[in-house]
């Protein structure tokens, strides 16, 4: 990837080129499967980023703290909408359902979507309320 580019144009760049991969819960490797959270960590580390992906979670959560734990060590920081190229998108499709999406600007998304079996690209606005939204950058 181009030196020249942005962290977040990298983190895009980086998740366009995981659509196809199949989906799996925990999958953490394109070659295997990938979830939501698996899609962002390699997109980030993938991008040159700092990733760090929880474990042992199901597709419903009541909870996602600790998952916004493990974010926190990632080389990312809160931003406000809308969604630029290579954000990390935290989003709520259904009752204690959380989901991450991974902007690749001009209102598109890759996703790892469960449903489909496949990493995908959504274009359009989001159907799903965004409850979080972090811009991909090195930390100190």
């Amino acid at each position: 990837m181009n030196s020249g580019t942005t962290d977040g144009e990298r983190v895009a760049q980086a998740a366009a080129g995981l659509v196809g991969a199949r989906f799996r819960l925990h999958g953490r490797n394109p070659a295997t499967g990938l979830d939501c959270i698996g899609l962002a960590a390699v997109a980030l580390a993938r991008a040159g980023l700092r990733a760090v992906a929880p474990h042992g979670y199901a597709l419903r959560n009541s909870s996602i703290e600790r998952a916004l734990g493990a974010l926190a060590g990632c080389d990312l920081a809160p931003a406000a909408p809308p969604a630029h190229a290579g954000d990390i998108v935290l989003v709520a499709p259904g009752p204690a359902q959380h989901h991450l999406l991974v902007a690749t600007g001009a209102g598109r998304f890759v996703h790892a979507h469960a449903g489909l079996r496949r990493v995908v690209v959504l274009s359009g606005p989001l159907p799903w309320p965004i409850l979080r939204l972090w811009r991909p950058g090195k930390k100190d």
